[in-house]
Parts: C-alpha cells; structure tokens; sequence
C-alpha cells in the first residue's frame, strides 16, 4: 500500500474499510479511554444506588418563564399570539414541499439531493435535540399535521364551524400508542431494511404517505387522532420530551384549580380546543401535548408558559405508567440500539451469513427482518426478566404488569441517551455540504461524491473530535443516571417501607448497567457512514 492518499483515508478518523470488492467509508468510534471513564462512572454509579436507601423524587417545579421580572408579560403576550407558530408552520411547509419536489424530481444521488440530506442527515438526526431543548415544540410546527389542518380546517387558524370532519369517535382498539408503535417499526424497516435514506424518490413518498395519514385522519376522527395515537414521530417524540428540559405549564396553579370554563380544553369561539384532549390544570407529563399554541391563545386568564425544569423531574415523579406506554418505551429502546447495529461493519456480513442459512436472497429482507425481530425481542426478555426478578426479591404486592409499567420508564433515559450520543455523532461528521444541497436541491448534473470528496466532507467537522467524545459519554452518564434515579424513587413503593435495602433493586439497576455499556460498546466501534 504506497498510495499516500489512500494510508490516509485508512488512518484518519474517518476510515476507508475494504472488504469483499466494495469500500465502506465509517466514522472511527469512541476511544476506548472515554468508554472506560465512563463504563467505571457507570460502576461505581450502581454500586452507590445499591448501598442507599431507595430515594424520594425531585421535587423542584422548575421557573416558568412567564414569572421572571421585566421579560415575564412579554413571554405571556408571546405565547398568547398565534403568528409565530403560523410562520415557522408556513416556512416548514414550503420546505417540505421543496423536499417532495427534489425527492420526486430530483437526481436519484442521495448526498445531491435535497430530499434525502435534508430529512435523514439533518431532520432525522437532529430532531432528539430539539425534544431535549424545546420538548415538543416540533410537533407545534409540523408540516405534516399544518397540511393535514389546511386541507380539512380550510382555515390558517381561526376556529373552523362546521369544521370539516366527521368527528367520528376513534374505536377503542385504537385509542393507545400500539398503533404508533407498529407504524414505528414499520418506519424503521423501510429506513434501515429497504434503504429509503439512500433514495430520495422513496423519502419523498414516505413523506407524502405521512401527510395522507394525517388527512384522512383528521377528516374522519374528532380533534387530532393523529398526533395522540397513529404517528410515529409524534409519539417517540412525546415519549422523549419526558426528558426535555422544557415544559408548557401553568403559570399559576391556583388560577387553573378555579378555572370553570376550561377553555385549554373547549376552546373557544375563535381557537380549536386542545387537539389530544387535555386539561392544562391537571397536565403532569409531557408525553400527549404537543405544543400547538391553542391553550395559551385561548386562556383568558393569559396563564399559560414554558417553564425550564430539571430533565429528570417528569420521568422521575410525574410520569403514570400505563401498559401500551410501557412497551413503547421498551421497544424505543431495542430500536435505538438496532440502528446503532444496522451501522456496524459486522452488520452486513452478518446478515449475508444468515441469508445463506435461512435461504434468503435478493435485498435480505427476510434475514433484516430476522435481525430486527431478534433485537427487539432480547431487550424485551432481557428487561421482563430483569422486572419479574426484582418483583419476587422486593416481595412487592403490586400485580406485576404494574410493576412492569412502573419500571419500564427505566428505558427512557437509556434510549435517549444513546440516541442523542450516536445522532450527534452523525451530525457533527455528516451535515457537511448541506450548503451546496440548498444551492442546488434537485442535483441537477450533479456527479456523486468521489472517496476523496467523501473523506474530505466527514474530516469537516463542527466540533473538534475531544468535545464531540466528552459529549456523548456525558449523555450517557446523565442516562444511566436518570435511569437510576427512576429505579430509585419508584422502589420506594415497591419495597414498601423506606428503611429496607436497595439491593433487591438489584436486577434492574444490572438491567440500566448492561444496557449502557454495551451501547457504550456500540459508540466504540467504527460506525459506517450513511451515503
């Protein structure tokens, strides 16, 4: 090997992996220093939990932003305008419409093209960060459900009489996060099994598929069906901003508790009531609001605001475990990991292995679908077998799929966490040339990007390599650490009395710590890049 270009791509960070006559560019992963930092902080951590007494919850409130001095009545007057939300909605929209342009029209090179760089490479990776900066403030901007509201309302976002709709009631199989749940899944086995990322005529229609959704919907179904149980991004989205750092609140509780008109929920004459029908005096989780601005433009009493928060608070103490809730969040977790798997270099020849034991061939469907049903299916044996477990030592006379709900938001903060850690890398190695994509969304002419052009556009990071390790190995702590907190404070009810040990937490706290060191072994590996 005397080519001095080529002993560069294979030593730099970002690598060039050459194996059965094709090459693979992957990013390098973690140093194994940072895994054992935080791998040892993440020991110590469980031993700590395992030698106290189960703790109480947080219980900080959090600042609203609407009592801070001097910019108080001006974030209330804020919240209470609806222009904001509208133009960010009409700014999005024309972007998505821009997006299903290039996808459907557009050169069929997913790093040329507007359609696959802007959703996979920016919107996809990027959208957990929002959660955890603005909660569910994405969903508030929406393009999908801003479609949706147009083509059915037929208003910009006065209150439409008679609103369009059928307003059938949702049957009741239907009315939990199952259907999202399968619709995620789905999602994730044309992503990753099928390879829409690599197609921008195959994400264009996705897009549009996720707009019929939404419609159909909201003609059928009273209020916003879609949002609270059919969308897969909306739900993973409200299931993580139990995690965010933000959270639209009263401002005063004592003005909602003598609230008679409960116009956050009714509406009034000129706003739609609230689309996921809740209360805004009784709201004690994130997971179902999604932002939309309608409480607080029909609040008459203009008391309504965000308010920053400890991450932790909601997860800890708030958050009531419900069953459909339970295995969302579990499945969340398994389907964070198997991405991370899916870009392993292992990945692939594994799967080709399998496809010559089980007869597949063609794409490797079949043996895609077998790896993503086997993930699925481990997390969930792993963490029900971790549950029954602590269920029998701690003696709890809680029926266990209680005690399973109650427990299962243990995964929450590991899914986060590790999604955050891996999406952040893609961010800061992948979201070079998105500049030169906007210049030209269609690609037209355009050539794909060479090995060299590769290599130079992922070296082109916007944080140096260090920070960008520190960070993800402190999400990972602030994770498990979340997660020991969950285990902590709701053992207190399992173990009945606050005075017996926290060792018969024991199998979950081993279920927190194995599921962050391997996903710690996950970020140690070199991680093939996506176009």
């Amino acid at each position: 090997m005397n080519d001095p270009g080529l002993a560069a791509l294979l030593s730099g960070p970002t690598c060039l992996a050459l194996g059965t006559g094709n090459a693979t560019m992957t990013h390098r992963g973690l140093p194994v220093s940072w895994g054992m930092v935080t791998l040892a902080f993440v020991l110590a951590a469980a031993l700590w939990a395992l030698a106290r007494t189960p703790a109480k919850g947080i219980e900080s409130q959090g600042v609203s932003l609407g009592r801070l001095p001097l910019i108080g009545p001006g974030i209330r007057r804020l919240t209470a305008t609806p222009w904001v939300l509208i133009s960010l909605r009409m700014f999005l929209v024309a972007l998505f419409l821009l997006v299903i342009t290039a996808g459907l029209f557009g050169t069929p090179i997913p790093e040329r093209n507007l359609a696959t760089m802007l959703t996979w490479n920016l919107w996809w990776a990027g959208l957990v960060f929002s959660v955890l900066l603005l909660g569910t403030a994405w969903c508030a901007v929406c393009p999908w459900d801003a479609l949706a509201h147009w083509l059915v309302r037929r208003r910009l976002w006065r209150r439409a009489e008679p609103n369009n709709s059928l307003n059938l009631r949702v049957p009741r199989p239907l009315r939990s996060v199952w259907p999202a749940l399968w619709l995620f899944i789905g999602l994730t086995w044309l992503e990753l099994g099928v390879g829409i990322t690599t197609s921008p005529y195959a994400t264009a229609l996705v897009a549009l598929l996720m707009v019929v959704l939404a419609t159909v919907s909201l003609a059928l179904f009273e209020r916003k069906a879609f949002c609270r149980y059919f969308c897969p991004v909306g739900r993973t989205v409200g299931f993580y901003s139990q995690l965010s750092l933000v959270e639209l609140r009263p401002i005063e509780a004592e003005i909602c508790a003598h609230c008679r008109t409960l116009d956050c929920y009714y509406g009034n004459a000129q706003i739609e009531p609230c689309p996921t029908w809740l209360v805004m005096g009784r709201l004690t989780q994130n997971s179902y609001c999604i932002s939309c601005g309608n409480c607080t433009q029909s609040c008459p009493h203009d008391n309504i605001a965000w308010r920053f928060r400890s991450p932790a608070a909601e997860a800890v103490v708030g958050a009531r475990p419900r069953w459909d809730e339970a295995w969302f969040m579990l499945i969340l977790l398994a389907l964070t990991i198997f991405h991370g798997l899916t870009m392993m270099p292992f990945w692939e020849p594994a799967m080709r292995a399998l496809a010559r034991v089980i007869g597949d061939s063609g794409r490797l469907l079949w043996s895609f679908s077998a790896g993503l049903a086997a993930c699925i299916a481990c997390t969930s044996l792993l963490y029900w077998g971790a549950a029954r477990w602590a269920h029998r030592w701690t003696g709890s006379t809680m029926p266990f799929r209680r005690f399973f709900a109650t427990f299962a938001f243990t995964a929450l903060p590991l899914a986060f966490a590790y999604h955050l850690a891996h999406n952040l890398n893609h961010l800061a190695r992948e979201s070079s040339g998105l500049g030169a994509v906007l210049r030209d969304p269609l690609g037209v002419h355009a050539q794909p990007l060479s090995l060299a052009e590769k290599h130079l556009h992922h070296l082109d990071t916007w944080i140096p390599l260090d920070v960008l390790w520190a960070l993800q190995t402190g999400l990972m702590a602030l994770g498990f650490v979340i997660a020991l907190q969950i285990i902590r404070h709701r053992g207190r009810s399992a173990l009945g009395e606050a005075g017996q040990p926290a060792w018969r937490l024991a199998p979950l706290i081993l279920f927190a710590c194995a599921v962050t060191a391997f996903n710690l072994w996950l970020l140690m590996q070199p991680m093939v890049m996506r176009f």
